[in-house]
Parts: C-alpha cells; structure tokens; sequence
C-alpha cells in the first residue's frame, strides 16, 4: 500500500469463523495492519462506533445478523471505512445489494493470501478516491469489479486474466532476486527430473508397445516437471512468459520483465545442467546395458539437427500449451485441480513432439556429457560432429527460446490480455 510506510492502517474483521480470523490477522499483521476481530456481528458494530478503522472486512452469514444489514449499519457508524464483504456463497445479486448497501468491494471464500490482500488495497484506494471527490457513484464501483463465479472450486477466464496481470506479474518482479535464483534453479532442476523420468520409462517401450503409446507415457510421465514447479514452486522461464500481461497492463515495465526472464533463464540453464550432471554420473544411464544412455544420446543429435525454422514452430507450439497449462492451474483451488489442469496440456506437447528450451537445457547437454564421458557414438545415419556445445546454443536453443516466448507471451498472455484485459476503448 502506498501509506503503509507513513501510517498504520487499521482493520477491523467481523466473522463467525475462526480460521478467517486468524488468517486475516496473520495475512495483514505481516504486511503491517494493526488488526482487530471479532465473531460476533453485534461487538463488531460497537467496535465500529467506537474506533476509526481504515478497512472492515465483514462476513454476510453470522447466527446474529445478515451481513448485508450488518454492512448498512457500519456504513452509518463508521461512513470512512472502506467495507469489503466476504462470503462462502457467492452471487452476483449479492455482491450489488452489498455495494448498494455500503460496502466497497466483496471476495469470495475461500481465498488466498494475495487475492485478500489485492482486494483491500483496492477497497482502501477506491474509498480515498471517493472521500476526495466528495461523493460515492456506486453505479460505477459496480461496473468496476468483477464478480467471482458461484463456483468455490474455479477462477473464471476472466478472473485468470486479472490475477495473471495485477498480482503474478508483479510479484516476480517484485521478489528478492536471490530468491528468484534460487526458485529458477529449482524449476531447471525440475523440469530435468521430468525429462530424465521420460528418458527412462520410454527408452525401450516403442518396441513392445508402439510409437503412438510411447509418446503419450513419454507426455504423460514429463508432466511431473511442471507439476513440481507450480506446485511445489519455483520459477520457470516459459510460464514467466505470462508476464507480458503486466507489461502491457503497465503494472510492471517491459524492462524489468526482461530483467526477470534473463535471471529465470539463466537459473533454469543451472538447475538443468545439475540434473544432467547427476544423470551422468550417478551412472544411471548405464540401465540395460547401457541402452538408457544410447536413447538419451540419440534425443540429444535429433533436436540439434531440426532445421531452425522447424525448432522455432515447435517452441511456439510448446509454450502455447505450456503456459496454457499454467493458466489452467492458477484457476483451479485445489491440488488435484491443478494436477489435471498441468497434466493434459504437457502430456499433449511432449506427445506432439514440441520443443521447450529448459527441457532441452537438460536433455541436450545430457547428450553431450554422455559423448564425451560415457563413450557413446552418435546414432547411424548421423554426423558425430553435429553434438556439441555450439550446435546445441545456435541450432536448438536460440530458435526454441525464440517460439516458446511467441507461444507463451504472445498466443496465451497477449492474446488473454486483449480478449479481457484491454480498456474498452481500444475493443473492435
């Protein structure tokens, strides 16, 4: 918040349940609030009366008021708060009825820190707003906010669009970069144990079991890469793609976009390489005679020798899905949700035969540790030259680099941005 250095913001939480409280008071205490609750609606009017509060968060069910009367009644005792109304049971008649009544904006349960958080500093600066106009036009706070569907389980698309823009944009950006080395290190790590996962339950199945079903394990085993990035967390340079969304939306600037995704990207190429090293080393490769290393070998010399215009179209194709995959998991609450969000849109990409450049961060130099210290030749019918450090930068890495930021920041983030996003003005 632009005040909180220069004054402490008071809150004021009105809810029947417990575990809202201690949220709210965990949430705001660490972001500096001096923050008050209570589970009765009755002490919280009193409490109203008695004490300017800067932000009132009010539930809508309580055993002794409706919330939506509760909302009025504070409104007139306590007219410089900005009120924002929470509730399990959301509707969108709801939500106007409360903004008729008072209230300045109205999130549904459950939340989550960041969309909490989002929806008060926009709550405390709408009321600002409003006290230095003199005046309170509620038939355009009603256009102004963007009703959560009934749902509890989803984001709408729109809803994907707006958080992707105002809140995940921004919080990269605004991270320790010590912190985003670390995280992108830990995508890079990731996205390899995903890659070497699919190296090594794929190496010999085509034979048994055809090419079409080896591909699809070979997708669908892959996908725990991105699972443990979003999931667990971690910073990876083709979701960051999204960012764009910000940028354009003037919420970050291009440059520090650039910024973040040269130190992702950079982090990511570390991360990978250390799996590679491990799978090198450890002597893994070494499976069924040394056939597990072989395949990896004959990955690495087929993605250095796709024509670069060939490797850009598949990097775009990736990153479409792959981010694609991101966006779907950032609407879905809960972990399974984003499991099955995550696991369709990389099982697709790895099945099609798309490119991602982290992925190829792994499997590539995997290919060109096990040439130099495992002793495998290159695959027949391919120059045993063409595996080397340049070949992988310039023949693979650069053109796929090049698609996947078209796929993901142009075809999902731009395109999103402009079908939702963009002021009403600028729309066809």
């Amino acid at each position: 918040m632009s005040d909180s250095k220069e004054k402490t913001i008071k809150m004021l939480v009105i809810d029947d349940e417990k575990i809202v409280l201690e949220s709210c008071s965990r949430i705001f205490g660490t972001e500096g609030f001096q923050v008050v609750t209570t589970d009765s609606a009755r002490r919280g009017l009193e409490l109203a009366a008695e004490g300017e509060f800067d932000v009132i968060l009010c539930d809508w069910k309580m055993p002794e008021l409706d919330g939506i009367d509760t909302v009025d009644m504070i409104d007139k005792r306590s007219p410089g708060s900005a009120i924002v109304m929470i509730t399990g049971f959301p509707a969108v008649e709801r939500a106007t009825d409360a903004l008729k009544r008072g209230a300045v904006d109205y999130l549904a349960k459950p939340f989550t820190p960041e969309e909490i958080l989002l929806v008060v500093q926009k709550a405390i600066k709408r009321k600002e707003q409003e006290k230095a106009k003199g005046t309170v036009d509620v038939e355009k706070i009603v256009r102004s906010i963007s009703f959560p569907v009934p749902s509890i389980e989803d984001k709408a698309p729109n809803t994907i669009a707006e958080t992707v823009a105002q809140k995940v944009g921004v919080g990269k950006t605004t991270s320790p970069w010590l912190s985003v080395l670390v995280l992108g290190i830990l995508a890079g790590a990731y996205i390899g144990f995903g890659g070497m996962l699919a190296t090594t339950v794929s190496f010999d199945m085509a034979a048994h079991l055809g090419v079409g079903f080896t591909k699809f394990m070979t997708g669908a085993v892959f996908s725990l890469g991105l699972m443990l990035v979003i999931i667990a967390g971690a910073e990876l340079f083709t979701g960051n793609n999204l960012m764009i969304s910000s940028a354009i939306a003037r919420e970050i600037t291009f440059g520090r976009m650039l910024e973040r995704w040269g130190l992702v990207y950079v982090a990511n190429f570390i991360g990978s390489i250390l799996i590679a090293l491990l799978f090198v080393f450890s002597g893994l490769w070494r499976l069924s005679d040394g056939a597990l290393g072989e395949a990896a070998v004959k990955i690495a010399y087929g993605k250095v020798n796709l024509p670069f215009i060939q490797a850009l179209l598949r990097g775009i194709g990736c990153n479409w899905l792959v981010c694609l995959a991101v966006w779907m998991a950032l609407a879905a609450r809960q972990t399974v949700g984003k499991i099955f969000a995550i696991f369709f849109p990389i099982m697709g990409f790895v099945a099609l035969g798309f490119e991602h450049s982290v992925a190829n961060m792994y499997f590539i130099p995997t290919g060109i540790l096990l040439k130099a210290f495992g002793g495998i030749a290159a695959p027949a019918g391919v120059a045993a030259g063409s595996l080397n450090w340049l070949t992988f930068l310039w023949k693979n890495l650069l053109p796929v680099t090049i698609g996947n930021i078209i796929g993901g920041a142009v075809f999902v983030g731009m395109s999103y941005w402009s079908a939702y996003l963009r002021p009403r003005g600028q729309k066809g």
